[in-house]
């Protein structure tokens, strides 16, 4: 994460319809830029102008709302994935400790004391994304030390903490709600934004119930105050939470390098406007460094090819830092263990013979909801940092987290929907960086390639046999018929060989013990369970009755199906619906 620091100094608040520029000045992400009032406020609000921050970052232009409005304007912000963090963390923290007025043109600057308890409240829907907002806004903040951030998770806060006071209170929903509920020292009372982000993702969660018991208790003690709603997609669902929680909201969009600011139509863009719910996919944008990538794989080869690309990016490249995305956390721990003991242990059931000659020794990290809170944080921190590695993960990183220089995006399992695939391959490429994503199908899969070029997702394809040509450079995958020496042109025969032996490798590990055989039955079951969750506008692309089950237990380095897996994973999904 690039650090940066707030230093914006505002004159102060000028009559309804001024537009005069002011400047002001940024250290670190942000550059010099100018700034216009916009004019928005909701009608007898009484709320002043905010102004619109234009920001020029290395390469792209686009739009940071500086929500300054006094008086509880509320504001619905559909912002691009890469660049709404930004649009609530600066006015989050430049309100509580900025300037208020006294009257008609004088303004003084706001005392904040640590008693006065939380006058930012802002929800995200991972602990992961409180932490790294956290980060932020501490950086933010440096030059406000009276202001005290802090983030709930999982764990408890000390009560000393909630009594001593926090100005800015970031949370989870249903940690917030278990404070709410036990915790006599938080009060609301002071609050003067309720900051949602990642809005869509919360509802995703189902977190709903608790948003609701969050706005009664705020309301009960705080009736005037900002709300702000950020959505990567408005859904219907964000539409109805908007309607709950805002008042004649102002909605703000991003706009692309095509507009030009001083025009009238510009102008009119940045007024108020209402939210509505739109197509899922309208208002993204795929980064122009973005390549796109789609590999068609058997289902019985589709684990060496996963090693074989991880092999040519991690080993043979240098700098490469990789997320491969997977649908279930059992699927993650699975994928986990066995390229930890297989492409990386010197010792134990494997011969060392049959092991990568690495001269860079690999690094695996995985990351899913099923791990303790200290475990995930030294992850999270320990990848956002590194150079190089490999993140095995579920979803839970696909949303808001900013981890830089990811060179690849690979989504294991196809995503249930277009949005999900732009969220995943959204970690890569930011910021006018340059980054892949390789999407992983099936051939009874391919047509999804069609259902994402309906929503103007272009993939180009990968051949199967170039990733897995990687395997011909290490001797460790030679095949009983292979030469003395290793071949530039090596044909298709003798990289399936190569392809044989890895799967091998792999099969004899989980053969190894009762126990393996047991977690590569269970992820098997977990694929399966996920696999039947696809949407019914995907059901014909995705569907159970099309995976062959001997050869989808091949990619979990099963030798044959288990009895009755299909029928086993159903009813277990049936089981955990009621």
């Amino acid at each position: 994460m690039v650090p940066f620091w707030w230093g914006a100094l505002l004159s102060p608040p000028q009559p309804r319809g001024h537009r005069g520029p002011h400047q002001c000045w940024q250290t670190g992400l942000l550059s010099r830029c100018s700034v216009r009032a916009s004019g928005v406020a909701a009608p007898g609000s009484g709320a002043r102008n905010g102004p619109i921050f234009c920001v020029s970052t290395l390469s792209t232009p686009w739009i940071i709302p500086k929500l300054v409005l006094k008086g509880g304007t509320p504001g619905l912000i559909p912002a691009n994935t890469a660049q709404d963090t930004l649009a609530w963390r600066i006015p989050g923290t430049e309100e509580p400790g900025g300037l208020q007025s006294t009257g008609s043109h004088t303004t003084e600057w706001l005392s904040i004391q640590r008693g006065d308890g939380p006058y930012a409240l802002i929800l995200v829907p991972t602990r992961e994304l409180a932490l790294q907002s956290f980060d932020t806004v501490q950086k933010l903040l440096k030059v406000r030390q009276a202001t005290k951030p802090c983030p709930i998770w999982w764990f408890l806060v000390p009560g000393c903490m909630l009594r001593k006071g926090i100005n800015i209170l970031i949370s989870t929903p249903g940690r917030l709600v278990d404070h709410i509920k036990s915790t006599k020292s938080i009060h609301f009372r002071q609050i003067r934004w309720l900051i949602l982000d990642e809005a869509d993702r919360i509802l995703d969660l189902g977190f709903e119930k608790d948003l609701t018991v969050i706005l009664n208790a705020v309301n009960a003690e705080c009736q005037e105050r900002q709300n702000v709603l950020l959505s990567a997609t408005l859904t219907e669902g964000v539409a109805r939470l908007a309607d709950i929680s805002l008042h004649d909201p102002v909605s703000i969009s991003v706009l692309d390098e095509s507009h030009d600011l001083s025009s009238p139509e510009s102008e009119a863009f940045l007024e108020a406007s209402p939210p509505q719910a739109t197509d899922e996919l309208d208002g993204f944008a795929i980064p122009a460094g973005l390549e796109q990538h789609v590999v068609v794989v058997p289902s019985k080869l589709r684990l060496v090819c996963l090693a074989a690309f991880i092999l040519q990016k991690c080993k043979f490249e240098r700098d490469q830092k990789v997320i491969v995305f997977f649908s279930s956390c059992e699927l993650v721990e699975f994928h986990y263990t066995l390229f930890l003991e297989t492409l990386l242990s010197d010792s134990g059931a494997l011969a060392p013979e049959h092991l990568p000659s690495t001269s860079t020794p690999l690094k695996f990290l995985r990351l899913h909801s099923a791990l303790e809170q200290e475990e995930r944080t030294a992850v999270f921190q320990d990848f956002m940092h590194s150079r190089t590695g490999i993140l095995f993960c579920t979803d839970i990183a696909a949303r808001g987290l900013d981890l830089p220089q990811v060179t690849w995006i690979v989504q294991y399992n196809a995503p249930s929907s277009p949005a999900e695939y732009i969220h995943r391959i959204g970690r890569t490429a930011r910021i006018g960086c340059h980054g892949s994503s390789l999407l992983v199908l099936a051939p009874s899969e391919a047509e999804y390639v069609n259902s994402l070029a309906s929503h103007k997702i272009n993939v180009s394809e990968m051949k199967m046999d170039d990733i897995l040509s990687v395997l011909t450079k290490d001797d460790c995958f030679k095949g009983r018929r292979g030469g003395g020496q290793k071949s530039r042109t090596a044909g298709p025969q003798e990289i399936r060989e190569r392809a044989t032996v890895l799967q091998t490798v792999f099969e004899d590990y989980v053969h190894s013990s009762e126990e393996t055989v047991s977690r590569a039955k269970k992820a098997l079951q977990s694929f399966i369970r996920a696999y039947a969750t696809y949407p019914r506008e995907l059901k014909h692309i995705f569907h159970i009755r099309l995976l062959h089950l001997g050869h989808m237990a091949k990619s979990f380095g099963l030798r044959d199906a288990p009895k009755n897996l299909c029928a086993s994973a159903v009813k277990k999904k049936k089981a955990n619906l009621k």
